[in-house]
């Protein structure tokens, strides 16, 4: 008799019907963040990226757009510390550009909780040890969020990633769960050091370098 086990079976119904509950319960403020950025910023609401999901398929994330899509005298768009809103920033600094990946995880593009999503541009820098990052569904918080989110470096995220791949279980999930509500409250790692977003990865034998991602 064929048993479920939760990675591959009950990880899924657990991420539809949370997401989906969870979108229902936040739909006034999602309501309402819609409304502040078409007064503030315009149009477009939502921002959308594609990033490389499960077994290496690319998905279209959504998020809120906190950015201007202000250009240089050449027409390529300025660093993020120039197009960043006063208002973006602070839909970044709650983790509140992220609450549309919760469709996302309904229609089952991601989990609610693995390995953050990367832009679908990294996947040929990728080491064979770090595409296993894409063995699971890419969450909206992960063991690398809890442990340092966005102060941390790429590879020390890529080696967290692996290591949540090779550990998943309901208990690990639950506990990244609890572990992201305190450190959303309280604003921790949203920026890397001396930029206002992640810088962008060039690769595991470049360094790293800021250029504009959204």
């Amino acid at each position: 008799m064929y048993k479920m086990n939760y990675r591959n079976s009950w990880k899924r119904i657990i991420d539809f019907f949370g997401a989906l509950i969870m979108l229902l319960l936040l739909s006034p403020v999602l309501l309402m963040v819609i409304v502040l950025i078409r007064l503030k910023m315009g149009s477009p609401i939502f921002f959308t990226q594609d990033r490389l999901g499960y077994n290496g398929e690319t998905f279209k994330i959504w998020k809120f757009r906190s950015m201007t899509n202000c250009i240089d005298e050449n027409g390529a768009l300025k660093d993020d510390e120039f197009r960043l809103t006063r208002f973006g920033k602070l839909l970044r600094d709650w983790s509140i550009d992220e609450l549309p990946q919760l469709w996302n995880v309904v229609i089952g593009d991601m989990s609610l909780i693995g390995p953050r999503p990367f832009i679908a541009e990294y996947a040929s820098r990728y080491t064979a040890e770090q595409m296993r990052r894409h063995e699971v569904r890419p969450g909206i918080s992960g063991w690398a969020q809890i442990t340092g989110r966005n102060s941390l470096s790429w590879n020390q995220k890529f080696t967290l990633d692996v290591w949540y791949v090779d550990h998943c279980s309901f208990m690990l999930d639950l506990k990244i769960l609890l572990s992201t509500v305190p450190i959303v409250l309280n604003r921790a790692g949203v920026t890397a050091d001396n930029h206002v977003t992640m810088p962008k990865w060039t690769g595991n034998d470049t360094p790293e370098k800021s250029t504009p991602s959204k």
